[in-house]
């Protein structure tokens, strides 16, 4: 397909049509996977997606309309779907179409390469076989999986933005099943690497998958009570996502967050600072641009535990009087524009793992939590989870526990923050999002076990 054929059809249609304001918003994408079941290839997939949307403004109000068929013959369709689609509208726009005149920032992101899917079926068949020879204990059910996601965005609009960005993941996925002592369990490790990295990646998947696994055999029971609890940065980070719609301004405004009227407020422990960096160190996906071409950049939402912003797009910010922060998004290529954050971190601290686990004396570390979506709720905050993980003593992780449940509210808890680890542990990307935190740590927790 050649986009610039088709902008130059649309431009045409929609100078035919008188339409001069508008946006051109095209993606496209490629998935591909090779997963294995018992060291054996058991799928293999592989898909493009894609398409291209237009909104447009015609008589005060914006109208949207969409297609994948990348035909010149289409685009003067095209115009007039979304003709009728902004006639239909009852809601007034109130900001247009982006009129650009800011700077981008320089991508820091590496160009993405993507893995072929002979590469991917060789990386998924070695991990595959890795988790097998990492213990003699592992079993039948365990599964590896190697991926290769990649996408493409343009952006064109009347006011002669002109926008292009390639990003994309490579990653690979071990989930260890492992049986002793009359017990299974399972556990996983997920994460990116390149063809140049593979064996190290191999290696660290297949060892942390299958030891987590293991140490959860044989575990107890914690009795009742109010504890000192260590969230590891991977369960607080999906905490995080769970409740970070909390921060959006559309949620704000639409009623749907408890951070209403916050800002400016102490709404955590001076020791958190939340960031949104569209190119954190690490990354390998982040945009220099959001879904309506405003150029990204690093924003402190939260600083040493006073919320300074909520994440908003040209809309919110015009209905609060503020600036964007530029997080418009789109769920997909068709989709009316929302509010996301690009990768949004608690900032670590300075606390190592050990001087974390000597100040929770007799607590717990928590390393899973199950059932996030159905057992939280972002609008209150409220959550009620259950949980595993490990008895702490003498500041070093000691015997597994299972089956309690931890239970709270998101926003006490980040007031309850007493000390932070320093080091950060973040997501792997999807889609534009990414989530990111340290190990936490708060006192008097309530949990109920046995």
């Amino acid at each position: 397909m050649n986009f610039e054929l088709i902008k130059a059809a649309l431009i045409k249609a929609l100078a035919e049509e008188g339409i001069t304001e508008y946006e051109i918003y095209y993606t496209s994408g490629s998935d591909n996977s090779v997963e294995t079941l018992n060291k054996e290839v058991c799928s293999s997939s592989s898909s493009v997606n894609g398409g291209l949307c237009l909104r447009l403004l015609k008589d005060g109000r914006m109208g949207y309309a969409s297609t994948q068929l990348m035909d010149e013959g289409e685009m003067g369709e095209l115009v007039i779907r979304a003709i009728e689609n902004a006639g239909a509208t009852e809601k007034p726009d109130t900001v247009g179409i982006y009129e650009g005149g800011e700077e981008y920032e320089e991508s820091r992101i590496p160009e993405f390469s993507p893995i072929a899917t002979a590469d991917l079926r060789r990386a998924a068949i070695e991990l595959g076989g890795s988790l097998f020879d990492a213990d003699e204990r592992v079993q039948n059910g365990t599964v590896s999986q190697a991926i290769s996601s990649g996408f493409d965005i343009r952006i064109v609009n009347s006011h002669g933005v002109d926008l292009a960005m390639s990003c994309g993941v490579n990653a690979l996925i071990g989930q260890a099943v492992v049986a002793d002592k009359g017990e299974m369990q399972e556990d996983y490790s997920f994460k990116e690497y390149s063809v140049a990295t593979e064996g190290e990646v191999i290696s660290e998947i297949a060892g942390e998958a299958v030891k987590d696994a293991l140490s959860k055999i044989g575990a107890g029971l914690v009795p009742s009570g109010k504890y000192s609890i260590v969230f590891s940065g991977k369960q607080m980070r999906s905490l995080m996502s769970v409740f970070s719609s909390a921060f959006s301004a559309k949620a704000v405004i639409d009623g749907m967050s408890p951070l209403k009227n916050k800002l400016g407020e102490s709404i955590a422990a001076p020791v958190v600072t939340i960031t949104d960096d569209p190119q954190r160190e690490g990354s390998s996906v982040g945009l220099t641009f959001d879904a309506e071409g405003v150029p990204t950049h690093r924003h402190e939402i939260v600083t040493e535990g006073v919320l300074n912003t909520f994440l908003h797009n040209r809309e919110t910010a015009k209905a609060m009087g503020a600036k964007t922060t530029a997080n418009a998004s789109k769920a997909g290529y068709a989709s009316p524009i929302g509010v996301r954050p690009h990768s949004f971190c608690i900032e670590p601290g300075e606390k190592t793992n050990e001087e974390l686990l000597l100040m929770a004396e007799g607590g717990v570390y928590v390393t899973e939590m199950k059932g996030l979506h159905a057992g939280a709720n972002p609008v209150t905050g409220d959550f009620s989870l259950e949980a595993a993980g490990f008895m702490i003593r003498d500041g070093k992780l000691c015997e597994a526990v299972k089956s309690f449940t931890v239970a709270g509210n998101f926003f006490e808890l980040l007031k309850s923050v007493a000390a932070l680890g320093n080091k950060l542990e973040r997501g792997v990307q999807t889609g534009f999002t990414a989530f990111g935190s340290p190990d936490v740590l708060v006192h008097e927790m309530s949990i109920a076990g046995k």
